[in-house]
């Protein structure tokens, strides 16, 4: 009798577990692909990190690896003589930006919050030595040289000062919100980046950092007049340092119409037109770009959408913008969780992360395909140039770290006894 009474519950607890893994089916089999896609590109909270993001950062960086391969052979072997030149220098690159967001996720967010003062000084500092012992390349000097690494000081500046501002916000927000005076302190930090940087100068790095502050300063709750103010002010500063400087104001008139000087001024721009008129839908295939062979400068990093779009079409360039402005959104989605669960500091910094991506994107493709003026701005994670590549790299950790830290704030473990409890009816 006891051997039928266990084999009696053991065929019922067969039957329960049978039932339950059909419901689990049915339920599964009645999700349209669209709820899969949506369930999958949402936020969960039973992971510690994004995974979303993870996978749209890798396939840009692999992405941007095969580009920069094909864009970066002709050139390569006209200036080197070895046509593999610009490839091995992006590889190791690439494999040092790995290493560095591996160690940016390990550090926490409260290390780079204590620290940010310092670090803006450090940004301060290194543009100043640049100026001074800078490596100067077509009347720019913009880069030091530290053995065969060349690092463009001003990249690491964006990412000190989105810091920096990050910082601010937190620990002011009340008082930029109440106080003129609290609202134009950033500013004038602004002021001293944007100084250094027309020395060098860098036009394009000040409209980044000038997009960063308008935008974070708005998302932490600006009043209306100051934000509007503070436009009308930036816009007027732009357009006084446009008609200033010549060369500035040549590249605003040859972006207005490049084709009435098509062998001067406009050159670059019609050389990618011309590109992305080629690529048509479908492109002619990938390697098979006619500008990259000497006619388009810098195919392989101001100019690398352009190539883009002639190998791979219309169709390529709409998956690479989605690419990136996918990183854009799950990195204001990020400053959104974080402000729920009152991670100030980390919410500003991806709030800024989020920006500085968006708007250099939109500058580079933009330039790329003749609705702004050129911008001498490389696309994240796609266009050549190592510095811009680690840069990179080190803000997708330290979102990553943020992500993570916002998960496990928002994690509610519930009592052990109750945990007992629901066990024992189970």
């Amino acid at each position: 009798m006891a051997s039928a009474a266990i084999l009696r519950r053991q065929q019922l607890k067969a039957k329960k577990e049978q039932q339950l893994e059909l419901s689990i089916q049915e339920i599964a089999a009645a999700q349209s692909p669209w709820t899969r896609i949506r369930d999958w590109w949402l936020p969960e909270q039973s992971v510690l990190f994004d995974r979303v993001l993870v996978w749209l950062a890798f396939g840009l960086l692999t992405f941007g690896f095969v580009m920069v391969s094909s864009a970066s052979f002709p050139i390569a072997e006209r200036l080197t003589d070895n046509p593999f030149h610009f490839v091995i220098r992006h590889c190791m690159y690439l494999v040092l930006g790995l290493a560095l967001l591996a160690a940016v996720v390990q550090v926490p967010s409260n290390w780079w919050f204590k620290g940010s003062g310092a670090l803006l000084l450090a940004a301060l500092a290194s543009l100043v030595v640049v100026l001074v012992v800078g490596h100067e390349v077509n009347g720019a000097r913009r880069w030091l040289k530290l053995g065969p690494i060349t690092i463009q000081v001003a990249e690491v500046a964006k990412f000190f000062f989105v810091i920096y501002l990050g910082s601010y916000l937190t620990r002011r927000i009340d008082l930029v919100q109440e106080s003129l005076r609290e609202f134009i302190k950033p500013l004038v930090v602004l002021f001293f980046f944007a100084v250094l940087l027309l020395m060098q100068p860098d036009f394009g790095s000040l409209a980044v950092m000038v997009s960063i502050v308008v935008g974070m300063l708005f998302l932490a709750g600006a009043r209306l007049w100051q934000f509007f103010a503070i436009l009308v002010a930036l816009a007027l500063g732009l357009t006084l340092l446009i008609i200033k400087e010549p060369y500035r104001m040549k590249r605003v008139t040859s972006f207005l119409d490049p084709w009435d000087d098509p062998f001067g001024s406009g050159y670059q721009l019609t050389q990618s037109l011309m590109a992305f008129g080629r690529g048509d839908w479908l492109g002619q295939g990938l390697g098979n770009s006619i500008q990259k062979l000497q006619y388009l400068p810098e195919a392989h990093t101001d100019f690398i959408m352009a190539v883009v779009g002639e190998e791979l079409g219309f169709i390529g360039l709409v998956v690479v913008l989605l690419a990136v402005f996918g990183i854009v959104i799950r990195a204001l989605l990020i400053g959104r969780r974080g402000l729920h669960v009152d991670q100030r500091f980390g919410a500003f910094v991806a709030y800024g992360i989020g920006i500085w991506f968006a708007f250099q994107a939109l500058v580079n493709i933009g330039a790329a395909a003749g609705m702004l003026p050129t911008k001498g701005l490389t696309l994240p994670l796609v266009s050549y140039g190592g510095t811009s590549l680690l840069v990179s790299c080190a803000a997708l950790g330290l979102l990553l770290r943020i992500d993570y830290e916002i998960r496990v704030a928002s994690v509610k473990v519930a009592p052990r006894s109750g945990l007992r409890r629901r066990r024992a009816n189970a």
